[in-house]
């Protein structure tokens, strides 16, 4: 008989119980999105940026078969120096539970999680989407279809800028997923501040988002709000040349059979590699600028619910 499938840390427990802002961070940007050891670096940083701000952090992952929301330093320090760590997304959090695997949680599968025991605010970099060519290879990110089924905020820069932003965008529109600016009508593009796209909505304030999900639910709607909030402009990449590193990437993916759920790291390291490390800056840059902004929203939605509002 399965048990406790999802342990919830004490401290994260008693800030639900409490109505404190809460803030789930996803484990794999450090167990397959940056290298070592700069992984272990940023994962604790975004959890101090969260406390810095207001908010407790909950790092979620899969600790030797069990999902956790709410990772001990110890248990992020063992998943960001271990090599060949399952990438979960929601199908794959039975199986590590069967096999006793260790792994890093994807925004579907974090989102899922965090959902389940009631936190609302999600903070990430880049969000999973339409792949190129995926009207004949239907690759696209389960992080999709988890934003259309899930009631909460997530807090991103944007798609990843190795996806086809424009089919990406598309598809939020069929599945009903609110596309939101934060203080912009662009959308960004993840190393960037601007992918050349625009949003019909924007919010300029955490308490203007915080409504925006509390409007949702009051209305019976069950899709989550990408809130998309693009990177300092002062922290962005420098694009001069980024499209030609992006074909290299995809033919060299290509030529090497890569496929499926290994395209992404495959690709951001190549691009990481092929910009000497500035790519790498400005990922860890809007990293921490989107945790910033979820703690704030986290805690428009506390005080919403201090005050007797609905939430």
């Amino acid at each position: 008989m399965v048990t406790q499938p999802i342990r919830v840390s004490d401290e994260v427990l008693s800030a639900l119980e409490d109505g404190r802002p809460v803030v789930a961070l996803e484990s794999t940007i450090f167990t397959h999105g940056l290298p070592r050891p700069r992984n272990l670096e940023v994962a604790l940083e975004g959890e101090a940026i969260a406390r810095e701000n207001g908010a407790v952090p909950a790092t979620i992952g899969v600790f030797h078969g069990q999902a956790v929301v709410g990772l001990s330093p110890d248990e992020i320090e063992e998943l960001a120096g271990s090599d060949g760590l399952l990438k979960a997304s929601i199908r794959e959090l039975a199986y590590a539970r069967v096999h006793g695997l260790s792994a890093g949680t994807t925004i579907a599968a974090t989102a899922y999680l965090a959902n389940r025991v009631g936190i609302d605010v999600f903070a990430t970099g880049g969000l999973g989407g339409v792949h190129h060519g995926a009207s004949t290879t239907f690759d696209e990110s389960a992080d999709l279809v988890a934003l259309a089924k899930t009631s909460f905020i997530l807090v991103s820069s944007g798609a990843k800028a190795i996806l086809d932003i424009g089919a990406t965008l598309e598809r939020f529109e069929t599945l009903s997923v609110p596309v939101v600016g934060y203080r912009t009508n662009s959308y960004p593009g993840f190393y960037v501040a601007d992918s050349g796209y625009t949003v019909n909505q924007r919010v300029d304030t955490p308490e203007q988002a915080a409504e925006l999900l509390v409007t949702q639910r009051a209305l019976g709607i069950e899709a989550g709000i990408n809130l998309a909030n693009p990177v300092p402009v002062d922290e962005q990449l420098d694009t001069e040349g980024f499209d030609a590193i992006l074909e290299r990437a995809w033919a060299d993916a290509e030529r090497d059979g890569i496929s499926g759920q290994a395209t992404t790291p495959y690709l951001l390291d190549y691009i990481r590699v092929a910009t000497e490390g500035r790519s790498l800056d400005a990922n860890v840059a809007l990293y921490r600028n989107n945790v910033r902004l979820a703690s704030a929203v986290a805690g428009a939605l506390a005080a919403r619910s201090a005050s007797g509002e609905a939430r």
